[in-house]
């Protein structure tokens, strides 16, 4: 049943046409009502190459999803709408480039394609390299469990684009790891080839910075828990960001926008 949005605004099937919204796009869509059953779509032959999309398309989320949860700390402020998607989009750029299984049941061989994340900006709309301008840099063991980010003294009135009422900043350095996913024939279903260290994180912060003070030179370090040791199957993901607080009394209260995170490497 249709339902009015407004004057003439509505979501819902009216005759053979069906409005809606898409989360993060403005306006209404309409498409026809239609289209084969989920019975079809699952067994008949002519939906074949719709089943390896889906089965695919379902690792492709599941490998994302891994992604975010490693930072599920801090994603919340700092990520946009849309990150899910375009972070499956990247593991589907991935997963096509597997050339040694099936169709429909090709790996997700993040490991192998670690350059399509390098980069990655979990707000699309707020590039880190837009709001944090002070020089730095980043560095990794050989054994890819410890990382730091390194920050020369700098001024950050001129070179941090703070929102209006920020009196502090915190930088932030997180190490997670992301495994490979491949066609598991017994659970008819993509797992992690390394479950055990898939999702595992640490994520740590420097103290409250003022905005209006010169900052004395910084090192950020994060190390993965319990002495785990990334595998083959496995990349790491060194990200850095910012988050934003105006101080009120002993008190430092995180602004709701302005925070962003980057990867900024894959290893």
């Amino acid at each position: 049943m249709a339902r009015q949005k407004g004057v003439i605004k509505y979501v819902g099937t009216l005759g053979d046409i069906r409005h809606f919204k898409i989360k993060g796009q403005e306006g209404f869509f309409a498409g026809m009502v239609g289209g084969p059953s989920g019975d079809q779509v699952m067994t008949a032959p002519e939906f074949e190459r719709t089943r390896e999309n889906m089965n695919e398309f379902g690792a492709c989320a599941k490998a994302g999803k891994s992604v975010r949860t490693g930072l599920s700390q801090i994603m919340k402020q700092m990520s946009d709408s849309q990150v899910t998607g375009r972070l499956t989009s990247i593991m589907k750029k991935i997963n096509l480039e597997d050339q040694t299984e099936a169709r429909g049941y090709r790996k997700i061989e993040i490991s192998t394609q670690r350059n399509y994340l390098k980069g990655f900006e979990f707000n699309k709309n707020i590039s880190l390299n837009g709001i944090f301008n002070a020089p730095y840099s980043v560095t990794h063991t050989p054994d890819r469990a410890s990382c730091e980010f390194v920050i020369p003294d700098f001024n950050p009135a001129n070179l941090v684009n703070a929102p209006s009422g920020t009196t502090h900043f915190r930088l932030i350095t997180s190490l997670s790891v992301v495994s490979d996913f491949e066609y598991n024939a017994t659970t008819n279903s993509y797992d992690p080839m390394d479950a055990d260290l898939n999702e595992v994180n640490d994520i740590q912060f420097s103290g409250f910075l003022d905005l209006y003070a010169p900052i004395p030179a910084t090192t950020i370090s994060a190390t993965l828990p319990g002495g785990d040791v990334p595998t083959a199957n496995t990349t790491v993901l060194q990200c850095i960001g910012i988050e934003f607080y105006q101080q009120v009394g002993p008190n430092y209260y995180l602004f709701s926008s302005g925070s962003c995170l980057k990867v900024e490497d894959a290893f």
